[in-house]
């Protein structure tokens, strides 16, 4: 399980499949070769026509059903992607792979050590502009962190099974508030991003004015003044963990998408 992302910038597979048919096809084609590698390391050698397994998923009447997959039927619905990979090269949305890089995932159970990290981005009060812009977008759009909370239950979603938190002295600020402004908001447009990228230190921050914000909130910088003066920022580090590595990557995806002044579609 995992969140699944894309940046919906405009082109002809996007036009013929979709965000969500692509991801679809995509995931098709990893399953599939994750079950073909399960069934040869058990020695099993039938063809992928003569493999299947039973998949259950959740109706809407709160009922489950459960049918059995032919693995081959993956194969084939992410064989409908092949030829169009040309598209994407030199695309500026290609950001993860040689083809359909556009798109990604953050793997569940998010890490105990990757949401300390999220938490230890956030501005404090010696930053007070965006701090103060963190106080107010958490109060105004309701962040309390109450969808994430039902998942932490379980350990399918997080590692951490207590709700970690930071004090930011005229408020605290929870993992579960940052799981929910990240990933449980739909698509995040442009300025969004922008401001999200500004929360979590991932663009220039120290030299940030006022204008800066209400223009990034406005989406009124132009491409040539984000690549000039608010670059990506964030590195991979050699010990950092596969959650911090993929949220990055999201992260890198949602500098892009600001750039380039497209939304990214998430799924989580």
């Amino acid at each position: 399980m995992a969140i699944d992302y894309a940046l919906e910038l405009n082109c002809i597979p996007r036009q013929q499949f979709g965000t969500l048919g692509i991801v679809e096809r995509l995931k098709a084609g990893e399953r599939a070769a994750s079950v073909i590698r399960l069934f040869r390391e058990a020695g099993d050698s039938r063809p992928p026509s003569e493999m299947g397994f039973e998949m259950a998923r959740s109706l809407q009447d709160g009922t489950e059903e459960t049918r059995v997959v032919i693995v081959q039927e993956m194969l084939d619905v992410a064989a409908e992607l092949d030829g169009h990979g040309a598209h994407c090269q030199g695309c500026p949305a290609n950001l993860h792979a040689p083809a359909f890089g556009c798109s990604g995932q953050v793997n569940y159970p998010i890490s105990t050590t990757a949401e300390a990290w999220l938490l230890e981005r956030l501005p404090g009060i010696d930053q007070p502009l965006v701090w103060l812009l963190l106080r107010e977008g958490m109060q105004a759009n309701g962040y309390d962190g109450e969808t994430a909370r039902g998942l932490r239950g379980t350990p399918t979603y997080f590692e951490e099974k207590r709700v970690r938190g930071r004090d930011l002295v005229e408020f605290v600020i929870s993992a579960d508030q940052i799981f929910e402004m990240l990933f449980l908001v739909g698509s995040i447009q442009p300025a969004h991003a922008a401001i999200l990228l500004l929360f979590f230190d991932a663009i220039p921050r120290s030299a940030i004015e006022a204008p800066d914000i209400v223009a990034m909130m406005n989406g009124t910088i132009p491409r040539e003044t984000i690549e000039a003066r608010f670059p990506f920022t964030l590195a991979e580090d050699a010990h950092d963990d596969r959650t911090i590595r993929e949220l990055t990557a999201f992260l890198r995806t949602l500098h892009t998408a600001w750039r380039l002044g497209v939304q990214v579609a998430v799924d989580a």
